[in-house]
């Protein structure tokens, strides 16, 4: 994998929007190791992570014209195509968490949540975030799930880079109130 930059893969995912097959072969040799990645630590079997990165690679071809950078990095988007896809594939009924590879099993510590505890903890999380104002709840998804700098994100949002870490470590301190409450 090549280290390319946020403007690069968003030029490539502009030449691709075009049909450009070699872009696309460039797009894939810069981007698939990382969203492979995030992609196994959600389905947990080699071969079903196959299966979600082509699809995410074919939908990425399909629609690549429908990226818009003002909205998230580049591979904050395709990041999300590739989750939202491992995250509906790992809740179909057939496929069960025992068939993990056993390589993937091992490597998992013993305090790791089980799905359950997981599913719970993240309803706690998404409910203390949703307690947040409109704004900042934008704001926190924007800095962790867009994949931008503090700098980028504070242009993006035409606030003072200083003013959006205050509002960021706020938003993460009332998360935490709420976590713990």
């Amino acid at each position: 994998m090549s280290t390319s930059t946020p403007v690069e893969i968003s030029l490539m995912l502009a030449s691709v929007a075009n049909g450009d097959a070699g872009a696309f072969e460039r797009l894939y040799q810069a981007t698939s190791a990382k969203i492979y990645g995030v992609v196994l630590r959600i389905v947990r079997r080699h071969d079903l992570a196959a299966e979600v990165m082509e699809e995410t690679y074919l939908h990425i071809w399909k629609t690549a014209g429908k990226f818009d950078p003002a909205l998230s990095s580049p591979m904050g988007w395709m990041v999300a195509l590739a989750r939202a896809r491992a995250i509906d594939l790992a809740r179909r009924p057939d496929i069960v968490a025992s068939e993990a590879d056993p390589e993937i099993a091992e490597n998992e510590s013993p305090g790791t949540l089980s799905r359950r505890e997981l599913t719970d903890e993240l309803k706690r999380l998404l409910t203390c975030i949703g307690r947040l104002e409109p704004d900042r709840q934008r704001m926190l998804l924007l800095a962790y799930y867009g994949a931008f700098t503090r700098d980028e994100l504070a242009g993006k949002l035409d606030i003072p880079a200083n003013l959006l870490k205050a509002s960021l470590q706020r938003s993460l301190f009332e998360i935490e109130q709420c976590l713990t409450s």
